[in-house]
């Protein structure tokens, strides 16, 4: 077997490799920790899904494993050192999401912003009109400026939002700022001055906890959220306090980790907290583009593999390892 299949590609693609390499297509083996492991045992290539966790243990299940990849990006399941020592490349489709997570955030900000429509597509037709809001002319905070918030930036300047912005990782003075046409804050003066926020954070163990009871303290009152970035950069109590006591209004999150508003938590009880599971990647031209760029590089590692094999004089596989 070339390569192990674990997560579903479109058709197209599937086909493409299907006529390059011998393909196991079994995604239904994602759920079976056992029948994995023995798949793996020949496998030289392998596509997971996200709940399937790669550490040292599960690498020596895979002897001839030389590429893994992902349709997904985020490494926080993967052993990027394990994979390092073992020559294993690691792949993943890391920009095919960005414009429909883009989409996501600026689809949550209308949602927001216009209460009514939510309702209505909820079946109450006859609920009470609720005033909204415009996004023209108000203000939005950007909390990180990853490559999602690269492109919510265009769409919102399009609407005719202000934006300000905040990055822990990117100086007040980089030019993307101005590229970008987002005005550079302090943390504390973009939650003052923010009637929205948008959280895309690239997130890192170090922001762990990073919006806390000391961030939140200088919430404009009234300020509606939304997030793709993990839960855990949110202190669970601190946002609980707020979305209670009328600092956050509401907010919408992609994708929190499971037990982040579960029953005992202190986000459990607050209604004004919506929870989405990882829509903002699930459109189906996110779909195409990370399947497709998922099959060119599992081509291209597997024949540069055979060509290295092929020739004495190679260093093998350093040059595929990632970095």
């Amino acid at each position: 077997m070339d390569i192990l299949l674990l997560e579903r590609l479109i058709p197209e693609a599937l086909t493409w490799l299907e006529s390059r390499h011998a393909v196991a297509n079994c995604p239904e083996l994602a759920a079976d920790p056992a029948g994995v492991r023995a798949a793996l045992a020949t496998a030289h290539a392998a596509v997971l899904p996200r709940k399937v966790v790669v550490t040292r243990e599960f690498l020596d299940a895979a002897p001839s494993l030389k590429v893994l990849a992902r349709l997904h990006v985020g490494t926080d399941n993967t052993d990027l050192e394990a994979c390092r020592e073992r020559g294993v490349r690691v792949v993943q489709a890391t920009t095919a999401n960005v414009r429909s997570n883009a989409e996501y955030l600026l689809t949550g900000l209308l949602l927001l912003y216009r209460r009514g429509i939510s309702a209505a597509l909820g079946d109450n037709r006859h609920a009470d009109i609720s005033l909204g809001r415009e996004l023209h002319g108000s203000v939005v905070g950007l909390l990180g400026l990853g490559p999602t918030a690269h492109t919510l930036a265009l769409m919102l300047n399009a609407l005719g939002a202000k934006l300000i912005g905040y990055d822990p990782a990117v100086h007040h003075t980089a030019p993307i700022w101005s590229r970008l046409q987002i005005q550079p804050v302090g943390l504390f003066d973009l939650m003052s001055r923010a009637d929205a926020v948008s959280a895309q954070v690239m997130y890192a163990s170090r922001y762990r906890g990073f919006v806390n009871e000391q961030v939140l303290s200088h919430c404009r009152r009234g300020q509606l959220w939304v997030a793709t970035s993990r839960s855990q950069l949110f202190d669970a109590q601190a946002l609980a306090d707020a979305l209670s006591d009328g600092r956050i209004e509401a907010c919408i999150f992609d994708g929190a980790e499971a037990g982040f508003a579960s029953k005992g938590t202190p986000l459990h009880e607050c209604e004004n907290l919506y929870l989405t599971p990882r829509l903002g990647s699930h459109t189906r031209e996110a779909r195409i583009r990370a399947s497709w760029y998922v099959a060119h590089r599992l081509h291209e590692a597997l024949t540069a593999h055979t060509a290295a094999a092929d020739d004495p004089l190679s260093d093998g596989l350093m040059d595929l390892v990632a970095p």
